[in-house]
């Protein structure tokens, strides 16, 4: 044997004394696939390719027909594609599939119902229940709600016998009656918690809307989902997502009761999709919270199951409730200083030194930030974790990010901080007239400035905020990422000026998500060595109009080259 290996043994030898045999090469092993993927359209970093092998759910060749059949074996499993397209699994980076499962055992009505449309459907609902149950379900939004103010009497009326609480459709206020109220122990000389706000009237009554922490005050009274529900709303939720081709997301608020049913799916082989989970501040407050969330994470982790993030609140939204953290003064405000720039959650210094703590445990941090202020705070926060430790590999990402500085994005890059952004959010919805109304038109023209992030070199991923949105459908994000309409090519474009290539759009959904979960040499791309997570399209959607990829019809998902979805028209 003449390798450098060999002659490197032999001079250690020498130099020492001993005496070493040369290594011997073995034979490496032929690589059989066995699955076969051909006929089809495979979209790879190098264009368009015929057919893929897969071999233990890694992809061990990618090209023409000819080229894969030489991987086949009387044992492999043969899939003909007659045409479809084949595109790497897709990332959601921010997602709430426990809350969307329970959602469907909830009081519901469609987000922009009317007054008369929410006061009917809590109508029904408390028809079905007994006496004293919980009423709770949602989604309401301000706008569409009408002239009358929001107020607890509505709800009273329309559910005389029971608590009512209704979450709005960002999540971040609740509407609840006086019987909720009262069993919350809210009255007229109740204070606002600390990151909260309880709406009150001239007579400074308490109306019922409750803004951020101060929803806190109801939903600890709620009565708690048990494990059997747990388990079959994140089923429902899991099935939904594969669906759409998502192998991969990060669900963004999980608590210990999440992370059992997380685990107990895993155990139980039905988790099929890569999940990285950000805990709350549930799992420890203060000094105690970081090794509260070491503990957590080393309890419930599995192969496809990663507690490895924090969430933390920084602001609100940037409705009427001006709670989102602005720059300049909301367009509306009344100009006495009450909440003219919304609210920021945590004090600075406070916020600096918890994620350069975390950051030090290595542990990721996402920051839920969607004014423009709160962006800012979250990317000091992550400079000071950068100064203090150095680059520790870890990619902390800020939420949302509904109005950045043109200055905060060009500096993201250079603190290796990466911009989850909310392409469903912006498409057009019930809460856009509202945002609207409470920033000014101005501002909205760089609505989720994602052109912007992306032409500054910064890492941006995709996080629909499902169920803050009606779909976790990816593909509605992916056109109107392009087209800034609505789905179809509808309607005027909001914030035209930040719209991006297709391409880009799946990159977002594909390597760049993968780079952010540090699984860029795994996932990603289709290629030789990658794993086979994997999305099988009727259409190509390079091919189609860009105003007809909404309507992209999923016929397989595979993870590691197991078919974890297949629709009844799969070939």
């Amino acid at each position: 044997m003449t390798t450098r290996i060999t002659t490197a043994l032999i001079a250690g030898a020498a130099f020492s004394g001993a005496v070493f045999m040369p290594l011997e090469t073995a034979a490496a092993p032929p690589l059989e696939a066995d699955l076969i993927m051909h006929s089809g359209e495979l979209y790879t970093p190098n264009g368009w390719a015929e057919a893929m092998a897969i071999q233990d759910g890694v992809i061990i060749a990618v090209g023409s027909q000819a080229e894969v059949a030489a991987y086949r074996t009387e044992e492999t499993q043969i899939i003909d594609l007659e045409g479809a397209a084949v595109l790497p699994g897709l990332h959601d980076m921010h997602v709430h599939p426990m809350g969307a499962g329970l959602a469907q055992l909830q009081c519901q009505f469609p987000q922009g119902s009317t007054r008369e449309q929410i006061v009917a459907a809590v109508e029904a609902c408390a028809a079905q229940r007994a006496n004293g149950e919980w009423i709770v379900g949602g989604q309401w939004e301000a706008t569409s709600f009408g002239a009358e103010p929001m107020d607890r009497a509505i709800l009273d009326r329309a559910a005389p016998n029971n608590p009512v609480s209704l979450v709005d459709i960002s999540g971040h206020s609740l509407w609840v009656s006086s019987r909720a109220l009262e069993i919350a122990g809210i009255t007229a000389t109740t204070p606002n918690p600390p990151g909260g706000i309880i709406e009150r009237d001239a007579d400074g009554r308490a109306t019922g809307v409750l803004r951020e922490s101060a929803g806190g005050l109801v939903r600890r009274l709620i009565p708690s989902t048990n494990e059997a529900q747990a388990l079959q709303a994140l089923r429902w939720s899991l099935d939904r997502m594969l669906s759409h081709g998502i192998t991969s997301f990060t669900d963004a608020v999980v608590g210990e009761m999440a992370l059992q049913a997380y685990a107990t799916l895993a155990d139980q082989g039905l988790l099929k999709q890569r999940v990285t989970a950000c805990m709350t501040g549930a799992f420890g407050g203060g000094d105690a919270g970081p090794p509260d969330f070491l503990a957590y994470r080393n309890l419930y982790a599995r192969d496809r199951l990663s507690p490895t993030c924090v969430k933390l609140l920084l602001d609100g939204v940037p409705t009427d409730g001006h709670t989102a953290a602005m720059v300049e003064p909301y367009a509306d405000a009344n100009g006495t200083g009450e909440r003219d720039r919304g609210l920021l959650m945590m004090p600075p210094e406070a916020l600096n030194a918890l994620v350069t703590r975390l950051d030090a445990l290595g542990l990721t941090v996402k920051m839920h930030a969607a004014g423009d202020a709160a962006v800012r705070a979250g990317l000091d926060a992550i400079e000071a974790a950068r100064e203090a430790n150095g680059f520790s590999g870890l990619l902390h990402d800020v939420a949302h990010n509904s109005f950045v500085q043109m200055d905060d994005i060009r500096r993201a890059r250079g603190i290796a901080a990466t911009f989850e952004m909310s392409p469903y959010i912006w498409y057009p919805n019930p809460i856009i007239p509202d945002i609207t109304k409470a920033v000014g038109a101005e501002r909205m023209q760089r609505w989720i400035p994602l052109k912007d992030a992306i032409d500054a070199g910064a890492l941006v991923v995709p996080g629909s905020d499902w169920s803050v949105v009606p779909s976790v459908n990816p593909w509605i994000a992916i056109e109107t990422l392009v087209t800034r309409q609505a789905p179809g090519g509808v309607g005027e474009a909001l914030g035209a000026s930040q719209r991006i290539s297709l391409e880009q759009a799946i990159d977002l959904f594909t390597v760049n998500s993968a780079r952010q979960r540090g699984k860029r040499n795994e996932l990603g791309t289709i290629e030789r060595g990658m794993l086979a997570d994997l999305v099988v399209v009727a259409r190509n959607p390079f091919e189609i109009p860009i105003t007809e990829v909404h309507e992209t019809k999923v016929l397989m998902t595979l993870v590691e080259g197991e078919v974890v979805y297949r629709d009844a028209d799969a070939p």
